[in-house]
């Protein structure tokens, strides 16, 4: 199969049984190498793009793969029930990466997480940041609750670009101010969730169907499992990617200072030295 092998930005389309998917598929190991498909998994509300600066980071020693989620990017939206990890257990299949590296942040690690219990065939190792147990509806901190709010008040009132700002500035989090996260990473976000938020329409169905009970079902997992925290996180998210962590065998927990929720795309470089570090290490347990 041809894929790019440099990142431009272009994604392809796999036909599933319920419309396109789109995902980036660039990059591959030295000749000679086996090592293993790293798979990007990006927060809610956003799509592939987000990983931009990861991408060409990790290009030049891995394969890489970065999907639009179902209803996200330029994927299909859904007409009939499905689950985030059938689809993209589907995609590897299609793309035939054998068991690969699954690196979600936020809602990819939900998805990351799922696919791993789902379908244990095709994963070989987790990265998890800023979740990874699906239960967003538990935060408590008292700024995610009225940030949450604003938001969704936004959303009912139609106000996009007021809607899009506070989905933004989930960046930023309680203890900063937007300068210190950078203007473009929230350009970005803004511009995404614009993108997304706009291929749906108010009163439609969700069809999606979250795998059930991702904190319970966590200590089934078999791989090796790396959660990288940005120190300024919220604290229930950070306890998200910790417990997967220590749920699995040899899974570990990294922190990366300086950084929030979207911290892979906050501090790229030290991120991808940190999974590179764990990839590494991984390998020679295996």
């Amino acid at each position: 199969m041809t894929r790019n092998t440099q990142y431009d930005g272009s994604p392809a389309l796999f036909a599933s049984g319920d419309g396109d998917l789109a995902h980036l598929d660039t990059g591959a190991p030295p000749t000679g190498e086996s090592a293993p498909a790293l798979v990007l998994l990006h927060p809610g509300l956003t799509d592939h793009t987000l990983w931009s600066e990861v991408v060409p980071l990790l290009a030049g020693r891995h394969r890489v793969i970065a999907p639009d989620a179902r209803g996200h990017g330029a994927s299909a939206n859904a007409s009939r029930p499905f689950r985030q990890a059938d689809d993209l257990a589907a995609l590897l299949r299609h793309l035939g990466t054998g068991p690969a590296v699954l690196i979600g942040c936020s809602m990819g690690a939900d998805i990351a997480v799922s696919t791993a219990l789902e379908h244990p065939g095709l994963v070989r190792a987790l990265v998890v940041s800023g979740g990874g147990t699906g239960r967003n509806a538990d935060l408590r901190t008292p700024w995610a609750v009225e940030h949450a709010a604003r938001q969704q008040a936004a959303l009912a009132a139609g106000d996009l670009p007021g809607w899009a700002e506070h989905f933004a500035y989930w960046a930023v989090g309680p203890d900063r101010q937007p300068a210190d996260v950078g203007l473009e990473l929230l350009a970005r976000l803004r511009a995404a969730g614009t993108r997304t938020l706009g291929k749906h329409s108010p009163g439609e169905p969700d069809h999606h169907v979250p795998v059930a009970d991702l904190p319970g079902r966590a200590a089934d997992l078999t791989v090796p499992v790396l959660a990288v925290h940005g120190a300024l996180d919220l604290p229930e998210l950070i306890a998200q990617a910790q417990h997967v962590a220590s749920s699995a065998p040899g899974g570990r927990a990294v922190s990366l200072p300086d950084a929030g929720h979207f911290a892979p795309m906050e501090r790229p470089e030290e991120f991808v030295r940190v999974v590179e570090e764990f990839l590494r290490e991984a390998a020679a347990a295996q």
